[in-house]
């Protein structure tokens, strides 16, 4: 497929991110042909994918097979009361078409196995995990790290959050590098509760960790683990080193 130009309405549109030091045209036309997968359009995916679409991100494909619940609508936000009962996707996708019309939306309402994100992924540019347990994130990271696909892996529970890029062309390490020592403890935000601008500041740091990489714009969060405390307000951030016997990436 030929690459697709700014148009000089886009390029109007977008202004205030073409005149940064540095970004320019260039990168935001690598936006506009990007190919990006969010997984989950809970609590991170709604507020990862606005940001995404509301930069210029060409092409999106949400995954989620869950219904929205009144409960869900305290911290995800592109979900309206009018959406309760209809599929996460179609509901997100409705928000984030008033958003911005230019972008493709493609929807998966279903579940998916490790050879079928396998077979999804191969032509997309990056993943974002936006799911909400550990099985999944390291069901991504399995399917990501050998077909050499960036990664941005979030997730946030009561007032914490953390965040985690992780990128095979620089042999950096992967998710299950550190998912270990996370143990078989899966609190979910009914049992533990979370509070709802923590979601937004984690999804929104996985959109702007997606533009970095993307866009080869800054550093990125790679090799590294940020940890958000809201109640202190704090980052702390812990290197990650790549395990040599790791079953994903320790022979890559």
């Amino acid at each position: 497929m030929p690459k697709q130009l700014l148009t000089t309405e886009q390029a109007m549109r977008y202004n205030r991110q073409i005149v940064l030091p540095k970004f320019d045209l260039e990168k935001q036309e690598i936006l506009l042909n990007a190919k990006v997968l969010v997984v989950g359009v809970g609590g991170l995916g709604c507020a990862a994918a606005q940001y995404l679409v509301a930069a210029g991100v060409g092409e999106i494909t949400l995954i989620d097979d869950d219904k929205v619940e009144k409960s869900n609508l305290q911290r995800q936000i592109l979900h309206g009361e009018a959406d309760v009962g209809i599929n996460k996707c179609l509901s997100a996708k409705a928000s984030l078409e008033q958003m911005n019309s230019d972008i493709k939306i493609h929807v998966i309402q279903k579940r998916l196995r490790l050879v079928d994100y396998q077979e999804l992924i191969e032509p997309l540019d990056i993943v974002v995990d936006c799911t909400d347990n550990l099985a999944s994130r390291n069901t991504l990271n399995q399917a990501c790290y050998p077909l050499g696909k960036p990664l941005v892996s979030g997730a946030a529970i009561r007032m914490e959050g953390q965040l985690m890029s992780i990128i095979p062309a620089k042999h950096s390490a992967c998710y299950a590098c550190i998912s270990g020592y996370f143990g078989e403890q899966n609190l979910s935000c009914v049992e533990s509760g979370v509070m709802s601008p923590v979601v937004g500041v984690i999804g929104a740091m996985q959109a702007l960790e997606v533009i970095k990489i993307l866009c080869d714009y800054g550093e990125s969060n790679v090799n590294k683990l940020m940890m958000f405390d809201a109640m202190a307000t704090t980052w702390q951030t812990f290197k990650v080193s790549k395990k040599v016997n790791c079953g994903v990436c320790g022979s890559a």
